[in-house]
C-alpha cells in the first residue's frame, strides 16, 4: 500500500505544473472573465486649487448659442461637453470650431439620454460604447468621462452599479455627475450659490447659455476661482 502511495504522490507532482492534477485552471480562466472595476462617481473633485468646472450638456440649439460659443472661445474657458450623438450631429461644425480654438473637450452622455437604471447591464453598455464610437467618429477624440442623464429637475442622475461597470467597459475614467445645476430654465433663474473649489457647475445647451456662463464666470471670479480642466483632475483622464 505505501508503495501505490508513493506511486501516486510522484505522479500528482508530474501533472500538478500541466494543470491535470486539480482545479487550478478552471479558477484562473473565472478569475480572467471577470468584469471591469466599477468607475468611480465624482459630484465634485476633491482638490486644494482654487479651480472649478464648468459643465455642458445635451448639444441642442446650438444655432441660438452663438454667442456662448464665442465667449468660451474669448475667455478660453475649458468647458467640458456632455452631449449626444443625435444633438451635435445636426451641427458637427459648432463643436469642431470649439474644440479647435478652445481647451473645450467632448466627454459622454450616452446615445439616447435613457434613465440607465431602466436598462440591463447589456443595454447601459450599448448607450454609453456607442456614444463612445459616434463621438470618436465625429471628433477624432474619445471621451474620457461619462455622465449619466439626469432627472425631471436636474438634480438626480440617473446611475446604478452596471452603469459605472459598462462606464470602465467603455473606456472612462469616472462617472461625472454635478455640485450645483445652473441651468436658466424658462422664466426661472436658480440662484447663485457659494461657490468652492472642486465645484462641478452643469450648464446646458441653448439660447439661455451665454447668459448662464457669464453668470457663473462672474460668481467664479468673485470666489478666486478659475475654471479649469475637469480632464487634468480626474485620475487616469487625460
Amino acid at each position: 500500500m505505501w508503495r501505490l502511495r508513493g506511486k501516486l504522490a510522484v505522479l500528482a507532482a508530474l501533472l500538478l505544473p500541466i494543470g491535470l492534477a486539480g482545479p487550478a485552471q478552471a479558477v484562473t480562466g473565472a478569475s480572467a472573465a471577470a468584469p471591469p472595476a466599477p468607475a468611480p462617481v465624482h459630484t465634485r473633485i476633491d482638490t486644494d486649487d482654487p479651480v472649478l468646472f464648468i459643465t455642458i450638456d445635451d448639444g441642442w440649439d446650438t444655432e441660438s448659442a452663438a454667442g456662448a460659443q464665442k465667449l468660451l472661445i474669448d475667455r478660453q474657458v475649458p468647458a467640458s461637453l456632455f452631449l449626444l450623438p443625435g444633438a451635435y450631429q445636426r451641427d458637427k461644425d459648432y463643436f469642431r470650431t470649439l474644440l479647435a480654438h478652445s481647451p473645450a473637450r467632448v466627454e459622454n452622455h450616452t446615445v439616447t439620454h435613457r434613465d440607465m437604471t431602466t436598462l440591463s447591464a447589456a443595454e447601459q453598455r450599448a448607450e454609453i460604447c456607442g456614444a463612445r464610437d459616434q463621438q470618436l467618429a465625429a471628433f477624432g477624440d474619445s471621451p474620457q468621462l461619462f455622465r449619466p442623464a439626469g432627472g425631471q429637475d436636474h438634480n438626480w442622475p440617473y446611475y446604478n452599479d452596471d452603469t459605472r461597470t459598462a462606464a470602465t467597459a467603455c473606456g472612462a475614467k469616472a462617472v461625472v455627475t454635478w455640485t450645483h445645476d445652473l441651468t436658466t430654465w424658462g422664466p426661472w433663474t436658480p440662484p447663485m450659490p457659494e461657490l468652492r473649489r472642486g465645484d462641478v457647475v452643469l450648464l446646458h445647451m441653448g439660447a439661455q447659455l451665454e447668459g448662464d456662463l457669464r453668470r457663473v464666470l462672474a460668481a467664479a471670479d468673485a470666489a478666486g476661482l478659475k475654471p479649469a480642466k475637469l480632464r487634468e483632475y480626474v485620475p487616469g483622464s487625460s
